[in-house]
């Protein structure tokens, strides 16, 4: 007899049905194999799909996300979105105005604070490892993978390297808005900068305008994500080297930015990062989600 296993879907870092980043969650996953959860992310084609389990470890629940490609060890808009459909179905039985949970991932612990105002609910999440900043690629590389000029990457700052608070992202900083705006994927350039050892999931920016201090975009075709409306992960980790560029050695850094806008799913991601002594020891990344759709899956059993 085949099983039927609830679905949420809800779009995530937007306060508006239709923007923001699709995330579908199944909140009660007991009984499905890896190989199920595969299938059924491949099935939803979001760039994620998290599944809810009990927790192992004494924590609030244990979570796996996959992309349609495969499983992912930490990300973003799925930890935000899981825990506001949970909160929204009443899986908190104890939230008043504020709650943090812990969600066990395979990356680590991640802490979300879930915020209640007026009715809406708000995540932040704290990412579950330390900001860590890897090899550098040659600007010539990003470019061509993006189908931009070299000179439309900007090196003032640093040059196009891996930044990680939890998954890494080769990180890059672009001249413009306009140039933002003219990226067009090339697949071989991408397969070159997989070549160089370094993951080929690129997470532009530039400076924001119009109320937002930077603009992204995330670019993964690699990982069967051609672009990724809202990259909670990816911005994190930007919160964490803006941070590490900052010259002051200590404070509170916040940055408000705007993603997605090129495919017509504006998302708002709040960021933010800690430095003590020189050295980065936090990084958050927050926003809004709405719920869209719920539904029932039938599965049959393995």
């Amino acid at each position: 007899m085949n099983e039927r296993y609830r679905y949420y879907i809800c779009d995530v870092f937007t306060a508006t049905r239709f923007g923001g980043n699709p995330l579908a969650v199944l909140p009660a996953a007991e009984g499905l194999s890896t190989r199920q959860m595969q299938c059924i992310a491949r099935e939803f084609n979001f760039s994620e799909t998290t599944f809810v389990l009990p927790a192992e470890h004494g924590h609030t629940r244990r979570v796996r996300i996959f992309t349609p490609a495969r499983e992912m060890p930490f990300a973003g808009h799925p930890n935000i979105g899981t825990a506001f459909v949970l909160a929204s179905i009443g899986e908190f039985d104890d939230l008043g105005a504020s709650l943090t949970v812990t969600f066990e991932e395979e990356a680590g612990i991640v802490p979300i604070a879930i915020h209640r105002e007026n009715g809406k609910i708000h995540c932040e999440l704290s990412a579950p490892e330390a900001l860590a900043l890897g090899k550098t690629v040659a600007p010539e590389l990003v470019a061509a993978a993006l189908s931009l000029a070299p000179g439309d990457i900007v090196l003032t700052r640093h040059a196009p390297r891996v930044v990680s608070v939890g998954l890494p992202f080769l990180m890059a900083e672009v001249a413009s808005r306009r140039a933002l705006e003219r990226v067009r994927l090339n697949a071989s350039g991408f397969d070159a900068i997989a070549a160089e050892g370094v993951p080929a999931d690129v997470h532009l920016y530039t400076r924001g305008g119009d109320g937002f201090d930077y603009r992204a975009r995330m670019f993964a075709p690699l990982e069967g994500v051609p672009e990724d409306p809202a990259t909670g992960s990816a911005n994190c980790a930007l919160a964490g080297l803006l941070a590490e560029l900052e010259p002051e050695p200590d404070g509170t850094f916040r940055w408000r930015v705007a993603q997605g806008e090129t495919m017509g799913r504006p998302s708002v991601l709040d960021i933010a990062a800690e430095k003590r002594g020189g050295t980065v020891v936090a990084t958050r990344v927050g926003g809004r989600s709405v719920m869209f759709a719920e539904g029932s899956l039938e599965i049959e059993p393995e």
